[in-house]
């Protein structure tokens, strides 16, 4: 039955990413990474495409609104939510230059840039990473299992242990929910 089969999917990724002590660690990591740029008056930017986009979005928004209590905004924005930026600079551009133009722009040492992308090889968001990383700022792709070319490009990689789109997405959303309490607790108590 095609539902309990993709059901059994997602559970069976995310058993893989619970017996991963490594990725488990890099989960933290990015948790404190967040954290700290918080704390110090910095904010968290998030991107990616299509579903990811969609991803990107929803984590910026437990950031930014709340997540499992009331408590102060916290700096957080997904980056293509400004649909006259995002379709001007491609017209003008090139839609690989919509994340780093922004970047230049608002990215500052010490903010975060978290880009979601399943291949791990998403133009857009490798363009993005490398003015994050001119304009001093930390970075952290969450990918599919090989990482692509951003296990290159960031400092840290947090890889969901499967090559299939949809069970990729759903780990997403369950590692930065995750990374989102983590966060909330460690700044609110």
């Amino acid at each position: 039955m095609i539902v309990r089969d993709k059901i059994q999917a997602s559970i069976d990724v995310k058993q893989r990413i619970l017996n991963d002590t490594g990725l488990m660690n890099k989960i933290e990591e990015v948790a404190e990474i967040l954290v700290e740029a918080l704390k110090n008056g910095h904010k968290v930017l998030f991107c990616g495409n299509g579903g990811s986009a969609a991803d990107a979005q929803h984590l910026a928004a437990e950031l930014s609104g709340r997540f499992y209590f009331d408590r102060a905004p916290l700096p957080a924005e997904a980056l293509h939510c400004n649909t006259s930026y995002l379709t001007a600079v491609a017209n003008d551009y090139g839609y690989d230059e919509v994340y780093a133009r922004m970047i230049k722009g608002s990215g500052f040492e010490g903010d975060v840039l978290v880009g979601l992308s399943t291949s791990g090889n998403s133009v857009n968001i490798l363009k993005a990473f490398g003015d994050a990383r001119k304009n001093k700022m930390k970075t952290v792709a969450l990918t599919g299992s090989t990482g692509g070319k951003m296990k290159e490009a960031v400092d840290v990689l947090l890889n969901i242990p499967s090559d299939d789109t949809p069970r990729i997405q759903e780990s997403h959303i369950l590692v930065g929910h995750i990374i989102c309490e983590i966060v909330e607790a460690k700044i609110f108590g």
